[in-house]
């Protein structure tokens, strides 16, 4: 036997869900006309204040520094070179070229293409330049590493 729900209690029902239903609106709309009201041109000054900020991470600062001592000969594979010869670390070479091309697109790096040699197959090296930019950044990743090192006894005394 099937019990029938008083009309009244269904009503009811109703009427809750009308009002979450409301209030739900109500606060997307708040949430939305709070987005609309945070533009374009707030997001471009938050994103320049970030950028201003922006440290380097352990391995972009390590092909930054090598751009930097190989001078006008820095492409992929003498930057892979130089780390390898310097940090006695093996390095993919896609990683070096991911982290060129993320480097250039920050404005940290311009690359400019060399002349296509037979040896290549008639291609072109592609050789990267440090920016003002990048020896900014350079800078900044440094000077926070030696502040953070600074009065500490390094490594040799601890256990």
């Amino acid at each position: 036997m099937r019990l029938r729900k008083n009309p009244e209690d269904h009503s009811k029902h109703n009427d809750h869900n009308k009002r979450s239903h409301a209030l739900s609106t109500m606060s997307r709309a708040n949430s939305e006309s709070s987005l609309k009201a945070l533009d374009y041109s707030n997001l471009f000054y938050i994103v320049y204040l970030m950028s201003s900020r922006d440290y380097l991470g352990e391995f972009e600062h390590v092909v930054l520094l090598a751009v930097l001592r190989l001078d006008d000969q820095a492409y992929g594979v003498t930057v892979r070179r130089e780390i390898e010869a310097r940090t006695k670390r093996e390095v993919s070479i896609g990683a070096i070229y991911a982290t060129l091309d993320r480097l250039e697109g920050k404005g940290y790096l311009r690359s400019r293409a060399g002349d296509p040699t037979p040896e290549r197959g008639g291609r072109s090296k592609r050789f990267f330049r440090v920016t003002a930019q990048g020896v900014a950044a350079v800078n900044r990743t440094r000077h926070a590493l030696r502040s953070l090192t600074e009065g500490l006894e390094l490594l040799g005394s601890r256990s």
